[in-house]
């Protein structure tokens, strides 16, 4: 407000003549006004009243004011006391610095962070601790600040007092200061937050993340190339993930499946998903999957639950069980193959030790015919006796030789043979005793590769074949059909059959009788296993075909159906390029002479020839002597073998021709070969047995002998091996 004009009393009519000087009242302060003394009995309209009135109103404003500035000084010394305490009590560094770069204020962490330690230089200069690199772009900060008022230089280098170095953002508020004459000045408030910590928190979140992601990243790998079916569904049980192995398990592309309901794939793993709010993890078992085409197959199913903020995922593994459920019946097939194996050995094994004991007898019986034939040729009754005798033992030496084929183990010596020259000697054995009402068909190519065989058994095979489909036709009309063709390598016929990965020719035998039953089918090459009744089989033929393919590196396969018949196949190795040049041998002799020829004749010997048997049996020891004594011999048998040893070493030059049994107890026929060599260099010796392998024919004439004699065996037979190394010069 503005002060009265007091002027109007210098003009005043009762004023005195003389004037009085006043003082300047506008110059003066309020505390110095002048106190005048007035009346106070003036009337209301006099203008002096008037004047005092405005004059004490005022005074009384002028004390509202002055207790107004007194108040505004208050608090702005106040606020003045509390930036000062905020400003120095901040925990980052601040600088209040002028427009020349010219520090005004700092706190106490501006000054221990740009101050070196140990100095009290006063902080001048704010730019020289930027960096050089980071200068141009502070000033900016500072000329942006100037026109919005604040402005921001972010990941800044400072040099602190130390020398160490750290990296800051800088935040700069500008301040116009007012002046009484001229322009504001500008202040720039500088504030400085260190991001070290928060650059290595960003450091170790950004390595973390990245690790998180190289995490997914492997996780989706291992899913994708996981070879289980890996499916995850959420708490709607739809499926969220789908991994390739389950689309190709589930025959279904994975844009189908997503979004789907687990039951479509896996109808018996959706009861599990109830497990959920009691376990992590859960093994369900085998259980039936299907396929998007509707197909069935066999899976192992587990699952693990999870619970995550936003609900449950259940992952589920599936591994399909097919191959495995492939692979138990393979191994299932091979153990059942193993134990017939096994089986069949260890009766092959049997089979040979009866054949060997039964050789005796039977060797005993047809010599004793012989003998009593020739004692009783004016007798034809009892000659007619003796010849079915003979027939009989005949029958029983064959059935013997069918039990050591079986039983043999040695490969025999095979070489080329056509498939087209083996089936045609069979068929025309077979026409002869063939029944009217059955037809036999031949169908066999002569382009065929040869198969490496023994022609003899071979036919022995498919006679046996043949005659077993004769019996189950019996008197009924029917048709046998033989066939031959070649079969490539096959990986899963080989492992069924046993047989080494190569190509085989396959003879078949096929007819269409009655069948075999499955329970016969599992006994069928087991020896002496007939369904034939008493006396028309010895159960032996199938045996023999087993023993034979077995023997040939082959094998032999059968499929029947009740009402449709039988097939036999045979596998024969084929011939390799090395060994096609191979030609058969020359026909065996019954007995094996080294470089003995035969002779049709058989001279009687000269004087008294003194021949040592050795046989473990007294029945054919007996017989043998008989044998050879009307022959004109000196026959001496030992039943031990360590007593005729004995006996030669007694007198060596006694004897002039040994024969042993090659299986004796507790004793081989090769070692007392051996033996009569060392004692008597000269002595001519022959083994006989009824088991004659390579291995034993190879070791045999090793140690000297030089005659193999086959049991049971003709009683000329005998006679002229002994007479041809008895007397060679006479053949």
């Amino acid at each position: 407000m503005s002060r009265p004009d007091l002027s109007f009393l210098l003009h005043r009519e009762d004023a005195p003549a003389a004037p009085t000087s006043l003082p300047d009242l506008d110059s003066m302060p309020l505390e110095a006004l002048p106190v005048f003394e007035l009346p106070e009995d003036l009337p209301d309209d006099d203008p002096l009243a008037a004047l005092i009135a405005e004059l004490r109103n005022y005074q009384n404003e002028l004390e509202i004011q002055n207790k107004v500035l007194d108040y505004s000084q208050a608090v702005a010394e106040s606020a003045s006391e509390r930036f000062e305490a905020l400003f120095s009590s901040v925990p980052l560094p601040l600088l209040v610095l002028d427009e020349h770069d010219m520090v005004i204020q700092a706190n106490a962490m501006a000054h221990n962070a740009f101050q070196a330690e140990g100095h009290d230089r006063l902080l001048v200069s704010f730019m020289p601790y930027v960096c050089p690199t980071d200068t141009q772009r502070v000033a900016q900060a500072f000329e942006a600040s100037r026109t919005a008022g604040h402005s921001e230089a972010h990941e800044v280098i400072f040099t602190l007092g130390s020398g160490q170095q750290i990296q800051a953002d800088l935040h700069i508020a500008c301040i116009q200061i007012p002046q009484r004459e001229g322009p504001a000045i500008a202040q720039f408030m500088c504030a400085i937050v260190d991001q070290g910590p928060l650059l290595a928190e960003r450091h170790q979140l950004q390595e973390r993340n990245d690790q998180l992601h190289a995490s997914e990243r492997r996780l989706e790998s291992v899913i994708n190339s996981s070879l289980d079916a890996i499916i995850c569904v959420d708490r709607d049980q739809r499926i969220t993930v789908f991994n390739p192995t389950a689309a190709a398990l589930l025959l279904c592309p994975v844009a189908d499946a997503l979004g789907s309901k687990l039951e479509r794939f896996l109808p018996d793993a959706v009861h599990a998903l109830d497990l959920a709010p009691l376990t992590t993890q859960a093994m369900l078992g085998e259980m039936t999957a299907r396929t998007a085409t509707g197909k069935t197959l066999p899976v192992e199913v587990s699952m693990s639950f999870e619970r995550l903020s936003d609900g449950e995922v259940t992952t589920v593994f599936a591994r399909d069980l097919t191959s495995h459920k492939r692979a138990e019946a393979q191994r299932s097939e091979l153990e059942m193959q193993l134990r017939e194996s096994h089986k069949m050995q260890a009766l092959g094994t049997m089979a040979g030790g009866i054949a060997h004991d039964f050789n005796n007898i039977v060797g005993a019986i047809l010599g004793n015919v012989e003998l009593a034939k020739a004692d009783c040729s004016h007798n034809p009754q009892a000659l007619e006796s003796l010849l079915e005798i003979e027939k009989a033992g005949r029958r029983a030496r064959d059935l013997v030789r069918q039990i050591l084929t079986f039983s043999r183990n040695e490969p025999p010596k095979r070489y080329a043979v056509h498939a087209h020259e083996v089936m045609r000697d069979t068929e025309r054995l077979l026409r002869v005793t063939l029944p009217p009402a059955i037809e036999l068909q031949v169908n066999v190519s002569h382009d065929l590769p040869c198969m490496l065989a023994d022609p003899t058994q071979v036919e022995q095979a498919l006679f046996n074949l043949t005659t077993n489909a004769v019996h189950a036709l019996g008197e009924s009309r029917g048709l046998i059909r033989m066939e031959a063709a070649l079969s490539l390598s096959e990986q899963r016929l080989c492992d069924r059959l046993g047989l080494t990965l190569g190509d085989y020719l396959v003879i078949t035998v096929q007819d269409n009788g009655p069948g075999i039953a499955p329970t016969t089918l599992q006994r069928i090459f087991e020896p002496f296993f007939t369904t034939k009744p008493v006396g028309q089989g010895t159960g032996l033929g199938l045996a023999v075909v087993h023993g034979v393919m077995r023997t040939h590196g082959g094998a032999v396969d059968v499929s029947s159906q009740i009402g449709q018949g039988s097939i036999f196949a045979l596998y024969f190795p084929v011939m390799s390029p090395e060994i096609l040049g191979i030609q058969p041998p020359a026909p065996p002799a019954s007995s094996r002479a080294c470089a003995v020829p035969a002779a049709s004749a058989v001279p009687a010997p000269s004087g008294h020839k003194h021949v040592m048997y050795v046989d473990d049996d007294q029945a054919l020891v007996s017989l043998v002597q008989r044998l050879l004594r009307r022959r004109g011999y000196q026959v001496t048998g030992f039943l031990d073998p360590r007593e005729a040893t004995q006996a030669l070493r007694q007198n060596p030059f006694a004897y002039d021709l040994l024969v042993t049994d090659y299986n004796m107890p507790g004793y081989c026929g090769v070692d007392l070969v051996r033996d009569s060599k060392a004692i008597r260099p000269d002595l001519p010796v022959a083994l006989a047995s009824g088991y004659v392998t390579a291995e034993i024919e190879a070791q045999a004439i090793a140690a000297g002998a030089l005659a193999l004699i086959y049991k049971p065996n003709d009683v000329n037979e005998l006679c002229e091996t002994v007479d041809r190394l008895i007397q060679p010069q006479q053949f």
